[in-house]
């Protein structure tokens, strides 16, 4: 049985506490940073002793700072990182790089907490970045955090001690995330800050071209840049900055705008030299003529150099006489040289407006010199639109023959149908507007205007016409010299039985009255109906009065027989057959009366109201003369009585 440490005597006593104290100190040394002495170096191993029951060996290579050889002899005293107090071979395990990494881990986590930068090595690279030595612990830098803007080599970066921000740390894990941008755009706010304190505008200074865009170039002033814009770089257009500039180019700019809030600069080149544009309007007087360049082609013009820095512009419109609606591409071309003709300048808007159709003789002026109004030519056609035909002329250009200058008969679009693309045409010149650029011709203007003989006719006027066709509206006709007409279904006859236009056959020769002539739609109205209401007018004043006791059919009898007309059914020879006239004219009184009938009907229609008015005295005078007219009957059937056989019977 073991006595316990109270039944031991007291000298084995203080040799157990001993033992114990020692071993306990001794185990609380592992993991920690502990000093030692280089008792000897082998090969690439340096013997270090730590005060331990035994050496330890660590590797030379844990000695060297990166990219450099140990330095390294016997008897220095050098820090080490205890990891464990033996091995198997009895030898204490000791570690000069984790000693440096705890020691710079304590500095570090000092410098994250303040904020402070801390120096490192790029000395490697893996995936999305490299790794940085900060005085022995390996840190990550992101490809992001390199520089302020992305760098595609970082060689030259590699192996130098550069300034970097911590980003992250995590102690537990050994993991530790730093910047290098936020060092440099901290630096280059500052020295940003003091630099734009220090610049004014107009102030010349010397910089390096750093980076090209298509807009323009930008220009390190010593710990800043400016914009140097493409519009700002020459006098001259540019098509790209890379025509004027090269990377790395030293270059000596004007500072032209200082924005202090933004903290942007704007240079330009071009400011040092002088301005091609001072007296511009004495160099290039109006309507001079010049050789210039074309520099660029647009969709609305060509821009056109006439000395290095001064450009004017040619509207596609001043281009050409002739060639019209094309791209200017089609008719000059870049770097071509052409001649030129200034239209007006604008110094203050620094613009020259220019010409090339100028430089030749219009055609237009050409052809109303050669060609007076009247003249008759010929052409072919070029096209045909919804408004007129388009007819190539002399000298290239165009003249145009609207629709109502097409036909006198026809409408435009009938007449229009008639002529084809390509086909020759004679045309007689209208007008000829030479600012406007346009032509007028007219083809119907051939021939003599069928209208113009309208003069010698009037309204009223009775004329005999000749049916041309037959329409479900009426029928139209021609009288006097071709003069066009037409007769409306009403106005063909007083009976409405008879307005029928199938009555009539192309080429029937009939009697009608002018009712309009409208000179500017060029048409004439013409109505049988009137004609016949105004001959029977005619007839009543002529041949009928109230004491005579005369029907309608006496009197329209009558008429016919002054105009030499027969009566219907030979009626008058029948009343001579008969042996007196009485018979006669009671014959015609009844063959009269179903006319008067259709006509009354006819005028209590909505077809013409002075026909109606016009039998009102009729009716008036009817009623007046009847007393006298059954006294006539009375006598007449008495004379009869006393001539008749006595078998004889009554008509009546």
């Amino acid at each position: 049985m073991t006595p316990s440490a109270n039944e031991l005597p007291a000298s084995e006593e203080n040799f157990a506490e001993m033992l114990e104290e020692s071993f306990g100190a001794t185990d609380r040394l592992e993991g920690t940073v502990i000093s030692g002495a280089v008792v000897a170096i082998e090969n690439d191993v340096a013997v270090i002793d730590v005060g331990l029951k035994s050496e330890g060996r660590v590797p030379m290579k844990e000695f060297s700072d990166r990219g450099s050889a140990a330095e390294l002899k016997i008897g220095d005293t050098v820090e080490v990182f205890l990891e464990r107090m033996e091995n198997a071979q009895g030898e204490a395990v000791l570690s000069r790089e984790k000693a440096r990494r705890e020691e710079s881990w304590t500095e570090l986590e000092k410098s994250f907490t303040d904020g402070d930068r801390v120096t490192g090595m790029i000395f490697g690279r893996v995936k999305g970045g490299f790794t940085v030595d900060l005085s022995g612990a390996v840190a990550f830098l992101p490809g992001s955090q390199v520089d302020v803007r992305p760098v595609r080599d970082v060689g030259p970066l590699m192996g130098s001690e550069q300034f970097f921000q911590i980003l992250k740390m995590d102690r537990r894990r050994g993991n530790i995330v730093v910047s290098r941008r936020a060092v440099l755009e901290e630096t280059r706010a500052e020295a940003r800050n003091e630099l734009i304190s220090n610049l004014h505008e107009g102030q010349v200074l010397e910089g390096v071209v750093k980076n090209i865009t298509d807009y323009g170039a930008f220009v390190d002033l010593g710990g800043i840049d400016g914009l140097l814009h493409v519009t700002d770089m020459a006098w001259r257009r540019g098509n790209h900055p890379t025509d004027v500039l090269s990377i790395g180019d030293t270059v000596k700019v004007q500072v032209v705008r200082v924005n202090s809030e933004t903290q942007r600069i704007s240079l330009g080149m071009k400011q040092l030299e002088s301005d091609p544009w001072d007296g511009v309007d004495t160099k290039y007087p109006v309507k001079t003529k010049f050789k210039g360049r074309v520099t660029n082609i647009t969709d609305y013009g060509a821009f056109v150099e006439l000395e290095p820095g001064v450009e004017g512009l040619v509207h596609v419109s001043e281009m050409s006489w002739t060639k019209k609606n094309l791209h200017p591409g089609r008719i000059v071309s870049t770097s071509q040289e052409i001649e030129v003709m200034v239209l007006d300048v604008d110094p203050t808007r620094r613009r020259i407006s220019l010409g090339i159709k100028q430089c030749d003789d219009n055609p237009w002026a050409s052809f109303a010199e050669s060609h007076e109004e009247g003249t008759i030519i010929s052409g072919e056609i070029k096209s045909i639109t919804e408004f007129g035909l388009f007819v190539g002329l002399d000298g290239g250009v165009d003249g145009m023959v609207h629709l109502s200058d097409l036909s006198w008969e026809k409408s435009g679009e009938q007449a229009i149908s008639e002529f084809e693309k390509g086909s020759t045409v004679k045309a007689k010149v209208l007008g000829v507007d030479v600012e406007k650029e346009r032509i007028s011709l007219g083809i119907k203007h051939l021939t003599e205007d069928p209208f113009a003989s309208a003069k010698d006719f009037k309204k009223g006027a009775i004329v005999t016409c000749t049916v041309t066709e037959i329409l479900g509206g009426g029928v139209n006709v021609t009288f006097g010299d071709a003069m066009m007409g037409f007769i409306r279904k009403s106005d063909l006859a007083r009976d409405r039985g008879e307005q029928r236009p199938d009555r009539f056959a192309v080429g029937d020769k009939v009697d009608a009255k002018i009712s309009t002539i409208d000179a500017a739609s060029r048409k004439v109205t013409l109505s049988i109906k009137t004609l016949e209401i105004a001959t029977e007018k005619e007839a009543l004043a002529q041949y009928g009065s109230s004491d005579s006791g005369a029907s309608l059919g006496d009197i329209l009898g009558a008429a016919m027989k002054a105009r030499g007309d027969q009566p219907a059914g030979d009626d008058g020879d029948a009343a001579a057959d008969d042996g007196g006239d009485g018979d006669g004219k009671k014959k015609v009184a009844k063959k009269a009366a179903p006319k008067k009938a259709a006509a009354k009907k006819a005028e209590g229609g909505d077809d013409d109201e002075a026909a109606a008015a016009e039998e009102k005295p009729k009716k008036a005078a009817a009623k007046k003369a009847a007393p006298k007219k059954a006294a006539a009957k009375k006598t007449a059937k008495k004379a009869d009585a006393d001539d008749k056989p006595a078998d004889a019977t009554d008509s009546d």
